[in-house]
């Protein structure tokens, strides 16, 4: 029988600002607990933000820290020396699941070749990208060499080119990395990548990582972290779990994590985090923002501003922009709520600590 543990939701909010380490207490990228799942960079730089959020001083991406398309086959900063492994993580669980993650009707057809799909266009992109290739260029290359069923003809820049969903899913598979300057993206290889993996591997310990760092959280909530079918998360779903209840809602942490949180003090933080941080990726979105008209703000379907954190609760939303005279970075918060004194100097020493990893010297702050 699976252990059960009662807290209340203050509690968990504690346990995951503790977890995702905003207490600033890491010095390095590398050494960051959020590497282990993967930081999403969508749209560009806010992977940055979330790094500025958890670390002092300006964040120096490095130090064997790389962008690759991972999960969902969304951009991720990840540490390079682990892309095996994510790779393999991340691989389809079988073909229903492969078929699953790549269904359009762009790619119908296509889309029914399931694990072949994913290995023909993982072969395909290693060979195209031996060296700094442009995006386009590496597209163009797997479209000629995957089924053609694999393709579809793209009104948008009249050629046929391979499923883009499909294509972006093998990025990490394939070893390669992304560098990003401007509006364009070179792909380039990883550092001793390996051959894509034959099938999957170490699901279940990723799925006990997305549960440590993202958790608690149930198979429906990994499975659509990871873009996977939650019949499949099921098959692997991890035993030793903890059960973790909150009134009628309820997720699932590792042992050692349930302990952590039996023993969670009151977060006291205030942050400024970006469209698709972590923070907000893990649980239910109904449990870490109750209200509906809220949650509307902050997951917005395009567009999504960042999220105002203040002691564990997702207290606003927030856009930033260029100031006036382009030397300023002009933060604008929304707040659910008016906002004491303290939070409000938080606030202000967070745009700070933003506009100086942005190369700017203030900030205009604009509440309301």
């Amino acid at each position: 029988m699976t252990a059960v543990l009662e807290v209340d939701r203050a509690a968990v909010l504690a346990h995951r600002v503790a977890v995702q380490q905003f207490d600033r207490s890491v010095g390095r990228v590398a050494d960051l607990a959020v590497l282990d799942v993967g930081v999403q960079d969508t749209p560009h730089g806010s992977a940055g933000a979330a790094l500025v959020a958890r670390l002092d001083g300006v964040p120096e991406v490095g130090d064997g820290v790389g962008l690759v398309w991972a999960a969902r086959g969304a951009p991720h900063l990840h540490r390079v020396g682990e892309l095996g492994t994510v790779a393999a993580a991340l691989w389809p669980m079988s073909d229903a699941d492969a078929t699953a993650r790549i269904r359009s009707g762009q790619i119908k057809a296509g889309a029914e070749l399931g694990l072949a799909a994913f290995e023909a266009a993982a072969v395909a992109l290693r060979g195209a990208v031996t060296g700094e290739t442009g995006k386009g260029d590496a597209s163009a290359a797997v479209s000629a060499a995957v089924p053609e069923s694999l393709t579809f003809d793209c009104a948008g820049c009249g050629s046929r080119h391979v499923s883009g969903a499909l294509f972006q899913q093998v990025g990490a598979a394939a070893g390669v990395l992304l560098e990003v300057s401007g509006r364009g993206t070179s792909l380039v290889p990883a550092p001793g990548r390996g051959a894509p993996p034959e099938r999957a591997r170490g699901v279940a310990g990723l799925i006990g990582t997305l549960l440590r760092v993202l958790g608690p959280a149930g198979p429906a909530e990994v499975a659509r972290h990871l873009g996977a079918r939650a019949r499949d998360v099921r098959e692997v779903w991890p035993s030793g779990l903890v059960e973790v209840r909150v009134g009628g809602w309820s997720g699932y942490l590792p042992a050692d994590s349930a302990e952590a949180l039996r023993v969670a003090h009151e977060a006291r933080v205030v942050r400024l985090l970006p469209p698709g941080d972590p923070f907000l990726q893990g649980v239910d979105r109904e449990f870490l923002v109750p209200g509906k008209a809220h949650r509307g703000l902050v997951w917005r379907a395009l567009g999504a501003p960042g999220a105002l954190l203040v002691d564990g609760e997702v207290a606003g939303v927030w856009r930033s922009r260029l100031g006036s005279g382009g030397k300023a970075l002009r933060i604008a918060v929304t707040p659910f709520a008016a906002l004491d004194a303290r939070v409000t100097a938080g606030v202000e020493d967070e745009g700070l600590r933003l506009a100086r990893a942005r190369g700017l010297p203030g900030i205009e702050l604009v509440v309301g």
